[in-house]
């Protein structure tokens, strides 16, 4: 049998949203503005044996609920401050496991923070 290292668990979902960057650089001060993006993330966490001791479905669910609004408004976040908020709050549920959360705008430029 191999033996295997690192083994995770991953889930998926997406959030509308409106945010905006008010130190936007010449060249995409538009950004300045609110404007709306669709957010995916891809949450990946450590687990410790074959049998799901963090049930992909559930550990989903749970996650999408800290979003329970229609759409987000957060205001001047980035992806990387999205990423952090979440690892945040799965670092305290979820001791002691590593955790990697990426999120995108429109599934296009994003972020990846890794925590370990």
């Amino acid at each position: 049998m191999a033996y295997i290292k690192n083994r995770s668990i991953f889930v998926t979902f997406q959030k509308e949203g409106i945010h905006r960057y008010p130190d936007a650089p010449e060249g995409v001060e538009f950004l300045r503005n609110p404007h709306r993006h669709i957010f995916h993330y891809r949450v990946d966490v450590e687990v410790h044996h074959n049998d799901r001791d963090i049930e992909f479905i559930l550990f989903k669910r749970e996650l999408e609920a800290l979003y329970s609004a229609a759409t987000l408004e957060v205001d001047y976040k980035s992806c990387e401050m999205l990423a952090e908020d979440l690892i945040d709050y799965i670092s305290k549920k979820y001791t002691g496991r590593k955790i990697k959360v990426e999120v995108s705008e429109d599934g296009e430029n994003g972020a990846t923070l890794t925590y370990e």
